[in-house]
């Protein structure tokens, strides 16, 4: 099976432009692709693990992959999904999340002149000249249709600021910098940014006189329909110091039945025929095939020993063990103590199983909080500092476990 049929058959690709010259290219090995990433944080999560994957796939097939840090468009914001305004960083941080992308991307591509290059927009687009680059680019788009974008369309209502409007220009100057100057000729990303991918494409054909191909992949949905991978800690990241590899397990582990075998697929780079195998499974068998896509993709990223432990922790707490020495744990300090004690609901907040209090409050009063495998029974229960001093072991529902201690 050569690659572009693999990636249909494994449910990544959502839509494409010359969808003929697109599998000529990357079938022979001839594609120069790039997929962008915006700094938005000091961490990949797990909303780009899929970039990732795909990027890792098209190179061992003989195509080079193109990493885009966008430390320019960073500077305005991608409005593609979002029902409100990004935040402005500063050059500061903007600069210190490219670095931190860096090291993970590193650790997953690998990078060379003639195997994978990494480049970050911010070289060319903080060089450039307002008037210049309106009168070069600008009347190739047509503000009616722009409007028309899904990414824009959704914030009309909301409010859409000039500022984030000049995104897709920018990505589409990206596409055609880097067709001129690194001799890229696709362009690959998730399906929510189809309208900013097909700017690009056109900017080319208009200017140059030549093709240049798009490719959109699938988003993945995970079990809860959340493509970002969020919990009550926020996103599931690739920094095993914002997401230990333990939670990073078990987030794969705990996915839905009916998206366990489609995560298997797009994720990892076991045999279809495997995994065709696989899709007859069902029942308890669909618990096996979650801890082999835990497995997997927590060895991708935090590797054989890491993926390791994690298995074992998860088996001692699922099988009523006492081993939490990979078990997510929070230090509480003294200041957080009142009288030597802590209440439940403080505590849940502190290690950041719950947003809020009330959100604490209603777990306890549903029976979902336990303490050391027993269940609180009120919401006015302490944990004293000598508990804490031992370790305590906090589970929410049925599958979130995490330890607390004291400092």
């Amino acid at each position: 099976m050569n690659i572009y049929d693999e990636l249909v058959a494994r449910g990544l690709i959502a839509q494409v432009t010359d969808e003929e010259e697109i599998k000529d290219l990357i079938n022979s090995g001839n594609a120069t692709f790039y997929i962008g990433f915006d700094p938005t944080a000091d961490s990949l999560h797990v909303g780009h693990f899929m970039a990732l994957c795909l990027m890792k796939r098209l190179q061992m097939a003989g195509n080079k992959p193109v990493a885009l840090l966008g430390g320019g468009t960073g500077f305005i914001g991608d409005p593609s999904g979002r029902t409100d305004v990004r935040s402005m960083m500063t050059p500061e941080t903007i600069q210190h999340n490219c670095d931190c992308f860096k090291k993970q991307m590193e650790k997953f591509i690998e990078f060379g002149d003639d195997k994978a290059i990494m480049v970050n927009n911010a070289d060319w687009l903080l060089d450039l000249n307002y008037i210049d680059m309106l009168r070069e680019v600008g009347p190739h788009f047509s503000v009616n249709n722009m409007l028309r974008a899904e990414c824009y369309k959704n914030r009309m209502e909301k409010g859409l600021s000039f500022l984030e409007f000049n995104y897709m220009i920018m990505q589409s100057y990206d596409f055609y910098y880097l067709y001129q100057n690194y001799g890229c000729n696709m362009q690959l990303g998730g399906d929510d940014q189809w309208s900013n991918m097909l700017g690009g494409t056109e900017l080319i054909r208009r200017k140059l006189s030549q093709n240049a191909y798009a490719m959109t992949i699938t988003l993945l949905m995970n079990s809860e329909g959340n493509k970002m991978g969020k919990t009550a800690k926020g996103a599931v990241w690739l920094d095993p110091n914002k997401t230990s590899p333990f939670e990073f397990f078990q987030y794969w582990r705990n996915v839905g039945d009916a998206d366990v075998l489609k995560c298997i697929r797009m994720l990892t780079f076991l045999p279809l025929e495997q995994i065709d195998e696989m899709d007859k499974w069902e029942g308890s068998q669909l618990n096996e095939a979650k801890e082999i896509l835990a497995h997997e993709l927590t060895k991708l990223i935090h590797g054989e020993e890491e993926a390791q432990k994690a298995k074992k922790a998860s088996h001692a707490l699922f099988s009523g063990g006492s081993d939490d020495s990979n078990m997510p744990t929070t230090e509480i300090t003294a200041e957080q103590m009142k009288d030597g004690s802590i209440g439940i609901l403080d505590l849940m907040m502190a290690c950041g199983l719950t947003a809020s209090k009330s959100e604490a409050r209603r777990l306890v009063q549903q029976g979902g909080v336990l303490i050391n495998d027993a269940k609180v029974e009120t919401i006015d229960f302490n944990i004293t500092s000598e508990q804490l001093k031992d370790g305590v072991k906090i589970r929410k529902g049925k599958k979130t476990y995490h330890k607390a201690l004291i400092k």
